[in-house]
């Protein structure tokens, strides 16, 4: 008989127990263990002697054993001759040279799913070669405590444990060691991941006698909250070594840092996910790291996981992290349903461009309608609608996970929600097949038409918004009537702007190929460097007239005073003064008003409104004594890389030089359109503004601006005569307190689950503040190069900052830190050095927009905003996207 397994034989928990049968599981399934093997219940029963083992059975079979007799038993226990000669040779085979070893026990029932005897029994570690047998021994005495007879007659189990396996491996002397939630232990949330870390050995964290670094991770890994706590240099680290073994001690240095770097978290947050595939449920896993390994030293079931909100009704996943550059924060009834027809109308001729049949969007209507949720005041994508979408388009089996990426779904579905959308069989991936072919055909025909349909485009914006500026109809009837004719011909045609976003995206993702594969960019960003420069985006107009208005006044130190600290009438009376700086004011207001700050929100004030954001930027870039960006007198290296790498593959540099003119051309396209669309908000504003004056003379509200609590129909129908609510002052009030108590109230998560009606009480939408590691680095997105070292200012709320005088704060050189940026942060550009943002993409405007003005920049760097403070110092590439934290 065999009373020794290796953790290479067949996994079997009867002979294993529950923690040797987990790790021998893992072990061949490629998992870092530490070298070991398994001592069997057998090896327990054959060493007893004759007396002691009917003894043992007639305790096993006698529920009113005396604990006496159970020490009697084991007062007398001894490793068998056959014991000992197995283990000499497994300890010959696999430790030759020795070394300390980690004796911990291994019961049946340990692990388990309903307990996991954790604390009960014995664990030793750092156990020298010669004691190894009397500490097997000391494990076994510990099944047989008083203390787990109590906890097993307490979870009701008979009170004497069958025979322990012991599990026995090489001792790990790790630098920093922990535990590792496949879910929220406190709060039952399974979409959160929990990571706790210790300098040194983790059974002073495990026995909770030392406090740990913490880190809340969500589903995509991404650290949504941390607790690092202070080290103290003279606190030793308790642990169970044998005397001898030197004690951890923290170093100073390390006193205030995390324990754990970045790398290291997504290398053990990975560990964990993969452990919960494996067993199929939330696991709780020991890890420890020594010489940069990461070794998994446990895993087993989370035993007891607060019940959450109850899954009753039907699943939605909501998500705004890629509206926030449009919507961020809360809005008012107004604007969300304004949005939301606008969404619904835009992806319907996007599914019709791509092949869809308008029968097949009739039929889903409900889907289209409902594409964007309004949850707490907040703007939220109903990501499961948004993949319902991509799921009617030719290609969607074949090609998902790029169509999200086209449509501006950041982050993936779980992978149940895609089989269901993806279920079909053969005939419906031929028929997919087919569409796919059309679609191609009808593409190649819209590239070569795009052209075209941007022209008449154009037209039918200056058709529909000829006179922007100007006195609008009088009548309210005549006011509806004027903006379904907008919402008729622009909203429910934006084809020139879907399909340009469409090429764009398409040539911007073949750019980025090609400079890998074919000029050797390593780093995979030389495509950002090339889009930079090219001209003609309207973004940048704004920055630059600003600048000449800034030089105008950098002439007049008492002007830049009052720019700088004035109020608005001041400002206004000085300017009447300076009859150059008005002319280009005006101008700038009659072309760039509706620019401003969160620009798609129709409650937004616009600079028409309030121009006091546009005079306050402009006194601070006046300080800096502006001048144009520099043109550069040579050409742009990384051209100079693309030739080189090219010039002897005329063919490639054909197909290079036509997909980077597709590539420039559509980004300058894409900006250029989104301005238009700013115009088309722009108007609406102004027709919902104008029947906000209507309904005031009416006395429907109470003042003017109370019409941004209604809906559109609702408005729309108090005049056609078909509401069925018409106590709209009630109605605002009401709305009014609700939207305000979300303002001041608990901001929700940017992603998270409901099942059935959204806001009923018990949903889980509360927020974890997203922090960075405390680490002096962070990896970002690189979109528009440059090597910037300066300080940084970090603004949360750059309306309240451009309204005051913040213009000692923002010195030049210094580098913008921002949670994300909108087109009307484009009033703090001009003055900045750099730019980090917390959210976005290349594609983004931020991105867009510092390129062309030179401005390095990176965005999507998790917890910028909490990483640095204003004045910290940092160092940054915006080609790569690294970020350093330095000294000045």
């Amino acid at each position: 008989m065999r009373y020794i397994v290796s953790l290479r034989d067949k996994p079997e928990k009867s002979i294993m127990g529950g923690k040797g049968f987990a790790i021998a599981q893992l072990h061949q399934k490629g998992f870092l263990t530490p070298p070991g093997f398994i001592l069997t219940p057998e090896a327990f029963t054959e060493s007893l002697s004759s007396q002691n083992y009917r003894l043992y059975q007639q305790l096993f079979r006698d529920k009113t054993a005396k604990f006496s007799d159970i020490e009697e038993l084991l007062n007398t226990l001894k490793l068998s001759e056959r014991v000992q000669l197995e283990l000499l040779q497994i300890l010959a085979d696999l430790f030759p040279y020795g070394g300390r070893f980690a004796v911990r026990s291994s019961a049946r029932e340990e692990d388990d799913w309903s307990q996991s005897f954790a604390g009960q029994l014995e664990t030793v570690l750092g156990v020298p070669l010669e004691d190894l047998g009397e500490n097997i021994m000391q494990v076994w005495r510990s099944t047989f405590s008083q203390n787990v007879i109590n906890y097993r007659q307490k979870q009701g189990f008979f009170p004497i444990a069958l025979p322990p396996a012991v599990l026995i491996q090489q001792m790990i002397d790790s630098v920093v060691s922990g535990v590792a939630f496949g879910a929220d232990p406190m709060t039952g949330r399974r979409n959160i991941s929990v990571i706790s870390s210790v300098y040194g050995l983790g059974t002073s964290l495990v026995s909770g006698e030392s406090n740990a670094d913490t880190f809340y991770l969500d589903r995509q890994g991404q650290i949504i909250q941390q607790q690092i706590i202070k080290k103290e240099r003279q606190h030793q680290l308790k642990t169970e070594l044998k005397p001898g073994i030197s004690i951890a001690e923290v170093p100073r240095e390390l006193a205030q840092k995390s324990s754990l770097n970045d790398e290291q978290i997504q290398e053990i947050f990975k560990l964990l996910r993969r452990c919960n595939q494996i067993f199929g449920s939330p696991q709780d896993i020991e890890w420890a790291i020594a010489n940069d390994r990461l070794y998994i030293l446990q895993s087993r079931p989370i035993t007891v996981l607060p019940q959450t909100h109850q899954p009753k009704g039907t699943y939605n996943l909501w998500d705004n992290s890629n509206i926030a550059e449009s919507y961020h924060g809360v809005t008012t009834p107004l604007t969300f349903s304004f949005a939301r027809r606008a969404y619904k109308e835009v992806y319907r001729q996007f599914c019709l461009l791509l092949g869809v049949s308008a029968k097949t969007i009739a039929q889903k209507d409900r889907i289209f309608s409902n594409m964007l949720g309004f949850i707490q005041g907040r703007i939220y994508y109903n990501l499961l609608n948004w993949y319902r979408v991509l799921a009617l388009l030719p290609g969607f089996r074949i090609n998902r996970q790029f169509m999200g990426q086209m449509m501006g779904v950041k982050e993936s579905l779980p992978e149940e929600i895609i089989q269901e959308l993806q279920q079909g069989n053969w005939r419906d991936r031929l028929q997919d097949s087919w569409r796919i072919l059309l679609t191609a055909i009808g593409l190649l025909k819209n590239y070569f038409l795009l052209p075209y349909k941007i022209r008449k485009f154009y037209k039918r914006l200056e058709r529909n918004l000829e006179g922007t500026g100007q006195q609008l109809p009088n009548s309210a009837d005549e006011l509806v009537a004027y903006y379904r004719t907008i919402e008729q011909e622009l909203l429910t045609h934006w084809d020139a702007p879907l399909i340009n976003d469409f090429f764009t995206m398409i040539f911007y993702g073949v750019l980025r190929r090609l400079t890998v594969k074919w000029c050797g960019d390593e780093e995979g960003t030389m495509q950002n460097d090339l889009l930079a420069g090219q001209g003609n985006i309207i973004s940048t107009e704004p920055a630059r007239r600003m600048q000449k208005m800034a030089a105008i006044a950098s002439q007049n130190e008492a002007f830049i005073q009052i720019l700088c600290q004035g109020r608005l009438e001041s400002i206004l009376a000085a300017i009447e003064t300076i009859p150059e700086f008005k002319s280009r004011y005006q101008n700038y207001l009659a072309r760039f008003s509706d620019r401003c700050l969160e620009e798609l929100k129709l409650e937004s004030l616009t600079l028409a409104d309030n121009p006091l954001p546009l005079l306050r930027a402009i006194g601070i870039l006046a300080k800096s004594a502006p001048t144009s960006p520099p043109q550069p007198d040579t050409p742009n290296p990384n051209i100079l890389k693309v030739r080189r790498a090219l010039r002897s593959h005329p063919l490639r540099r054909l197909i290079f030089h036509w997909v980077l003119q597709n590539a420039r051309k559509g980004v300058r396209d894409r900006e250029n359109l989104r301005f238009e669309r700013t115009r088309v908000f722009g108007r609406a504003r102004q027709v919902f503004l104008a029947l906000g004056k209507h309904f005031f003379i009416a006395d429907f509200i109470e003042k003017t601006e109370d019409i941004f609590y209604l809906e559109v129909e609702e408005i729309m129908r108090m005049i056609e005569g078909t509401a069925t609510c018409t106590n709209l002052k009630g109605l605002v009030a009401l709305r009014k307190a609700e939207i305000e108590g979300y303002r001041e109230g608990k901001i929700p998560s940017d992603r998270f689950e409901t099942y059935g009606i959204p806001y009923l009480k018990g949903q889980p939408l509360e927020r974890l503040f997203a922090t960075a590691s405390s680490a002096d680095f962070q990896q970002g997105i690189g979109c528009s190069p440059g090597i910037v070292r300066g300080s940084v200012r970090v603004i949360q709320n750059p309306q309240e900052f451009l309204d005051r005088d913040h213009s000692s704060t923002l010195q030049p050189g210094m580098i913008l830190v921002a949670e994300r940026t909108d087109p009307g942060w484009i009033l703090l550009f001009p003055a900045a050095a750099g730019l980090l943002v917390e959210q976005g993409s290349v594609l983004s405007h931020g991105a867009i927009v510092s390129r062309e003005l030179g401005i390095p920049a990176i965005v999507s760097i998790p917890g910028v905003t909490q990483w640095l403070k204003d004045g910290d110092w940092v160092e940054f590439d915006g080609s790569t996207g690294k970020v350093y934290k330095i000294k000045n």
